[in-house]
This record gives structure tokens, C-alpha cells and sequence, in this order.
């Protein structure tokens, strides 16, 4: 393959005009996906309009859309390595201009934010300023070889060959332009969208197996193949709703401490692959529904849809969110039962209940506490201000303690004595539940909750080793018996 870079520059032109393009190579992402996604998101059946002016043309689509979606250029995902460049190159007397194809507006938006451009060369109502059209500007206005470029893709090879010096962002482009030319931030990231499907949240759909556990059918094969399956059906399921929920939060994640990391707001992962990604999760779970019982695929499709209409809606409401949450913990508890068959006790799904909703009330809490912190007086994209977090602590811990109450109700039952050796054991899981639950709520006030109170259980030692504890307690419960006199109910 020809080089598209140019011989060395002479002193005389060190310091060529420098035209960068704006989407995937001064950032991360491409504004025109995003603002279709953040269109459906808002209008979700005006879906025909997005494709009537796309067969008007792509200037009559990105009119239409800069219009009606403003851009906030604050929390784009940047690349660092290029932004220095620029002001080296601005710092050294030269000039740096943004050229790009998406429409003026949002081009203007990024060039008065950063500060670090002479002057904007965007697409207009009459004119795409893409490939072609983009190399015979910049050749107009600068001459042929008068400029240096910086692009990312095959679209920019018309401007790279009329370029003084062509330069790129990514791996991809150096195979465009070859491989003495300067790249930038051009390492692979090939398990970004991997991680975007979060996979250490799978690690609550493990309250499939509960069921499991209190139908006493842990050693039966069967019933591990199908708790499996309904383990990787709702993983499945959860996968594909978080990348939605975190495409429809894209911009409110970006503004967030932590949050602007996740891979869709760094631009770490591709938008449009996290948009083919949610349906295509969908089919692979429903596939496996077709080998488990009829009943699950409905429970299934309940948590699913709840899901969707949680990101789009009722994570917004007060309350009605956490309850919400709740509801989809006990539903994995339920999906759990249906695929083994078996029928759920209304105590477990009492305990379950009030259980969820304490660590609903505690994920809300967390948010609460880290938003006060930082100085804010909302949880961005929540119902809640921050002076509501004595109330939610109230409920949380009074739910807490009312799971406890279930449990210890549960244990005094006559014909428990049926299902364990020495029911009486069972009462020890009491204040163990309450330990772990003081503890959990202590630390969300000190402000170290930072993910997921299901997650961070599984991650923290002492919590483990509290359901350990809980776990040896059943366990000896239901195989030894012991003469301990307890007076019953």
C-alpha cells in the first residue's frame, strides 16, 4: 500500500494550519449515533420521522437533529494525547481548526468549550462535509498540501492525500496512511464492550438458586441444569438492559465521578455495537426459555419489561424506583422456582420482599450520600433531593428489620420441624441477619457503598463470611440433630 503521509516539513512549513476532525478522533464517539439514540429515547414512536429525513439526505438529518437536541460538550469523551497536541501545536504559533461533518452547532459547542480553535468548518443545510467534500474545502481554503490532517477512518482518505501531513487516531487509520505517520491514543480496547455488558452484576442473578436451596434439590442434577439455565437466561436478560439503561443515561453519566467511566460514556465502547448488542441478548434468552417450562418464559419476559420500562421511566420516580428494584430481586427468586417447578413458599417470598426493598432503599441512600458529598442537591437522574436521605434511611432500616422478623416467624412454624433436623438452629441466622444489615447501612452513611449493595456483598469479605456463617447454620440445621429446648409457638 502507498503511504498517504507526506515527506518530512521544512522549517518554512512547521507550522501548517492543523484541522482536526471532531467524531472518533478529537472524541470517542460519534455525535450522529448518539443523537439518534437520544431522539428514539425521547420520542420512541416518532421513529419514521428519523427516517424520513435521512432519505431527504444526511444534511437534512443532522439539520433536523441539531435543532431539536442542543449538545453539551462538557462531559464528551476527549482524547487526552490529541488535546495536548493541539495546544503544542497553537503554543509553537500555529493555527488549529475543527473540521468536521457533524452540523455547525454542535461543532461551535465543543470549539467554544475547549477554547483551542482558530476557527469551525462544519456541515451545513447544503453541504455534508464529509470525504470528498471535506478535502476539497480544506484545499480551497489552505491550497493542496497546505494543511495537516487529523482523521480517523476511510472517509478521511481524500483529505489525508491532500494533505501536507496526514495524521490519525486509532490502529485503523495507520492502515489508511501508513505506518510512519503519527497516531494517536492508538491502543485496542477489544473488551470495552464486553465489560459494558456487566458481568459482575450476574452475580445477582444467582437469587435463582434460592429456590434451589429451600426446596432442598441441590444434589439433584436436573434441577442444577435448570437453575443453571435460568441463571444465564436472566444474565442474558440483565445484560441487555443494562446496555440500554446505559445508553438512554449517556448523558447524565458522563457528568457523574464514577460513572463517566462506564465504557459507553468514556467512549471506550462503541455506541452502535451496545445498540445491536440489546436485541440480539433478547433472542439468545429467549432461545433458552424454549428448554425450560412455559412459566418461565412469561417470568422472564415480566423482568425484562419491567426492566425497560424502569430505564426509561420509574427509575425517575420517587419510591416507585425502589420498589421497582425490589420487585425485580424477588422476581429472580421466582423465576428461580418456576424453573425447577417447584412451588414458592409465601414466607420466602415475604422475607425476599421486605429483604430487597431494604437494599433498594440502601443503593437510593448510597447515591444520596455521595450526591451530598460532592456538593449536589439531587441524585442526578433520580426523584430524590438530598435532604430525603433520613427517610429513605428510616424505611430501609425498618424494612430490614421486618425481613428479620419474617425469618424468625418462619423458624417458629410447627411444620418446619418436617424440613430440619434442629429448626431451633435456624434462630442463630437472626442476628447474624442483623449484623450484616447494621453494618451495611454503616457504611453507606460513612459513604464506602459505591456499587451495587448485592455486588458489594459478594465482594466484601465480611459479608461473605456472615453468609458463610448463615449458610453453616442451615446446613447443620438441616442434617444434625440437637436437643435444644425451646419452647414453641
Amino acid at each position: 500500500m502507498t503511504s498517504l503521509v507526506a515527506a518530512p516539513r521544512t522549517t518554512q512549513d512547521a507550522r501548517l494550519p492543523l484541522c482536526v476532525d471532531l467524531d472518533n478522533t478529537l472524541i470517542r464517539t460519534d455525535l450522529l449515533y448518539e443523537a439518534v439514540v437520544a431522539f428514539l429515547c425521547l420520542h420512541p414512536l416518532s421513529g419514521w420521522q428519523l427516517v424520513a429525513w435521512a432519505v431527504q439526505g444526511p444534511c437534512r438529518l443532522k439539520g433536523e437533529l441539531a435543532a431539536r437536541l442542543p449538545l453539551a460538550p462538557q462531559g464528551l469523551p476527549y482524547r487526552g494525547d490529541l488535546l495536548a497536541y493541539i495546544a503544542e501545536h497553537r503554543a509553537a504559533g500555529g493555527q488549529a481548526f475543527l473540521v468536521t461533518a457533524s452540523p455547525r452547532p454542535w461543532a461551535d459547542a465543543v470549539a467554544h468549550h475547549l477554547g483551542v480553535f482558530d476557527d469551525t468548518c462544519a456541515s451545513t443545510t447544503a453541504i455534508n462535509l464529509k470525504g470528498q467534500a471535506k478535502a476539497e474545502h480544506l484545499a480551497d481554503r489552505f491550497g493542496r498540501q497546505g494543511f495537516a490532517y487529523v482523521g480517523d477512518s476511510r472517509a478521511d482518505r481524500p483529505v489525508w492525500q491532500l494533505a501536507g501531513e496526514a495524521m490519525g487516531v486509532g490502529a485503523n487509520a495507520r492502515r489508511h496512511i501508513g505506518h510512519d505517520a503519527r497516531i494517536f491514543d492508538s491502543r485496542r480496547e477489544p473488551f470495552a464492550l464486553l465489560l459494558a455488558l456487566r458481568p459482575h452484576q450476574w452475580l445477582k442473578n444467582l437469587l435463582v438458586s434460592v429456590a434451589l436451596l429451600a426446596a432442598h434439590m441441590i444434589a439433584r442434577p436436573d434441577a442444577l441444569f435448570a437453575a443453571a439455565l435460568a441463571f444465564v437466561a436472566f444474565s442474558l436478560c440483565a445484560s441487555s438492559s443494562y446496555l440500554l439503561n446505559d445508553i438512554v443515561d449517556l448523558p447524565v453519566d458522563r457528568l457523574h465521578p464514577r460513572k463517566s467511566k462506564r465504557p459507553f460514556a468514556s467512549g471506550r465502547a462503541p455506541l452502535l455495537g451496545g445498540v445491536v448488542l440489546v436485541p440480539t441478548l433478547v433472542i439468545l434468552a429467549a432461545a433458552i426459555c424454549l428448554l425450560l417450562p412455559p412459566g418461565f418464559a412469561v417470568t422472564l419476559a415480566a423482568y425484562y419489561g419491567t426492566t425497560i420500562a424502569y430505564s426509561f421511566s420509574l427509575k425517575r420516580r420517587a419510591l416507585v424506583d425502589v420498589f421497582t428494584l425490589a420487585g425485580l430481586y424477588t422476581v429472580r427468586v421466582i423465576g428461580g422456582a418456576v424453573a425447577l417447578g417447584v412451588t414458592i413458599s409465601m414466607w420466602l417470598l415475604a422475607f425476599s420482599m421486605f429483604l430487597f426493598i431494604c437494599l433498594a432503599m440502601l443503593k437510593r441512600y448510597a447515591e444520596l450520600v455521595d450526591a451530598a458529598r460532592r456538593g449536589l442537591q439531587a441524585a442526578g437522574g433520580r426523584g430524590y433531593a438530598v435532604g430525603d436521605e433520613a427517610v429513605i434511611a428510616a424505611l430501609g432500616i425498618a424494612s430490614g428489620f421486618c425481613s428479620v422478623l419474617v425469618f424468625s416467624l418462619y423458624a417458629a412454624q410447627p411444620y418446619v420441624a418436617r424440613l430440619y433436623a434442629t429448626p431451633a438452629l435456624l434462630w442463630l441466622v437472626c442476628p447474624l441477619l442483623l449484623y450484616w444489615l447494621a453494618r451495611m447501612w454503616l457504611l453507606a452513611r460513612r459513604g464506602h457503598m459505591h456499587d451495587d449493595p448485592i455486588v458489594f456483598t459478594i465482594r466484601d469479605r465480611i459479608s461473605c463470611g456472615v453468609i458463610a456463617c448463615c449458610g453453616l447454620v442451615v446446613s447443620l440445621s438441616a442434617t444434625v440433630e440437637l436437643a435444644i429446648p425451646i419452647v414453641g409457638m
